[in-house]
């Protein structure tokens, strides 16, 4: 479906640096007298998954009866500190989900194994799109294979929009195509339905995640190399503008939801599913968040990403790739791979896969999750047709709703990947400052970005 997957990958080739230590234990036997497995699987569904799980206990109970592998429920949610802690004691899962931002400081850190011969020995080194393979390689060393990929847009709540009289004569949303739109009709529909016009965070570092793509739009970059040396330019002109432009939204539009300081990744979604608002800058490879939420997907239409004063109009992207273990013994390894296939999750088409591809799209359409293109990140045109296949069977929604937001994101040069350096960080420094405009009305924008600035040259200059 993504022609530009290679844009959205090569974020690897650019991570973020953190100071995370440490070193994991000895590796142990994954065997029992009998000779059977037990795979620590960290990808396990979250509780209340409840559809997801049952599918994941049959799963688990084939791959017991045709391997001999027992799967140990490990639901685990990626986070550099708790990761951390985990890999030195030993104690990861064996396998597991993160971000692009992570691959190589894991690698670094020893927090990961090479899965090199695994991945030949069933030929899907070869099925890799070649930029998530450098992306998850080091020396000639694979360390992890990928999930799926993400591109950010603007996700609606169309029965708002509706509401608002924002609407064709077909009915569908008529979406704001630049930012300044955007602040009209967030106050329009402020107006007419007592709803939020759109959702921004501040909570955590998702908000100045998040953020960045705004700034983009509005000509800002906020991390350069010059000489060698990584400069911060968080208070850039263009920077200021873009906060400024949220802070507009807050205090001159009144247009956010009551507290935007309590607002992280997680509530933006069930701000769309409870028409808490009517925008949200999120990506629809987690509307599974929707449905935890009981939106009835009908509501739902996703956008480009209006556009910034001078027509700049950027997708923010990345993914998510599965990592295994340091510790993990070449027989575990091989069975959560296995364990892939069942899912639907590796480049293979057999019976199994394909059941498994056909299952998560049943699963989707039960919990009333919308069934949409996927964003692939393997080559094999055979795996390709067939993920295609299992989701056209069971499309549950209008694609007339969604199909600009496709046809935008395969456009050359709208895919931005994530700042390079210390990102998490850079997101830390940039929420600080939306905590402050959002919460007084006399915050000083570019006196709050020269400071941040100032805090993250620190940790640039002291990121190597």
């Amino acid at each position: 479906m993504r022609k530009n997957l290679q844009k959205i990958i090569a974020i690897g080739l650019m991570l973020s640096v953190v100071g995370i230590t440490g070193c994991a234990k000895s590796k142990p036997t994954s065997t029992d007298s009998k000779g059977q497995v037990t795979v620590k699987l960290g990808i396990w569904p979250q509780d209340g998954l409840t559809d997801q799980i049952e599918q994941h206990k049959k799963w688990a109970a084939q791959i017991l009866e045709s391997d001999n592998v027992k799967i140990e429920p490990a639901y685990y949610k990626y986070a550099v500190d708790s990761f951390v802690s985990m890999a030195t004691a030993g104690n990861a899962p064996t396998i597991f989900d993160t971000w692009y931002t992570e691959p190589q400081k894991l690698i670094d850190n020893g927090f990961v194994r090479d899965i090199t011969p695994q991945l030949k020995e069933l030929g899907w080194d070869t099925k890799m799109n070649p930029d998530v393979k450098k992306l998850l390689s080091k020396d000639g060393k694979i360390y992890g294979l990928p999930r799926d990929g993400y591109a950010e847009g603007l996700m609606i709540n169309a029965k708002l929009f509706k509401d608002a009289g924002l609407v064709d004569a077909n009915g569908k949303p008529i979406y704001p195509k630049t930012w300044d739109e955007l602040a009209q009709d967030a106050k329009i529909i402020k107006e007419k339905t007592g709803h939020a016009g759109i959702d921004i965070l501040a909570k955590d570092a998702a908000g100045g995640w998040l953020f960045t793509n705004i700034a983009w739009d509005f000509g800002a970059q906020f991390e350069v190399q010059k000489d060698g040396k990584w400069t911060a330019q968080l208070n850039s002109k263009e920077a200021i503008a873009a906060m400024q432009y949220v802070k507009d939204l807050k205090w001159k539009y009144n247009v956010l939801t009551a507290d935007p300081t309590n607002e992280d990744w997680a509530s933006g979604y069930k701000a769309i599913a409870t028409e808490d608002a009517a925008m949200y800058i999120a990506s629809p490879d987690s509307a599974d968040q929707l449905a935890l939420n009981k939106m009835d997907i009908k509501n739902l239409s996703m956008a480009p990403l209006p556009a910034g004063p001078d027509g700049k109009q950027y997708a923010l992207s990345g993914g998510t790739p599965y990592m295994f273990a340091a510790n993990a013994t070449d027989d575990q390894v091989k069975a959560a791979l296995k364990y892939l296939v069942l899912m639907g999750k590796a480049p293979v088409t057999t019976d199994d896969s394909i059941k498994g591809l056909e299952a998560d799209a049943q699963a989707r359409v039960a919990k009333g999750v919308p069934i949409l293109p996927s964003f692939p990140a393997w080559t094999d045109p055979d795996y390709l047709k067939a993920q295609a296949d299992a989701q056209k069977k069971y499309l549950n929604v209008d694609m007339s709703l969604y199909n600009d937001y496709y046809d935008w994101i395969k456009k050359p040069g709208v895919l931005h990947l994530e700042e390079p350096i210390a990102t998490q960080d850079l997101y830390k420094e940039l929420t600080n400052v939306l905590q402050a405009v959002l919460t007084d009305k006399n915050a000083d924008v570019s006196q709050l970005l020269n400071k941040a600035n100032t805090n993250f040259q620190t940790v640039l200059d002291n990121t190597k």
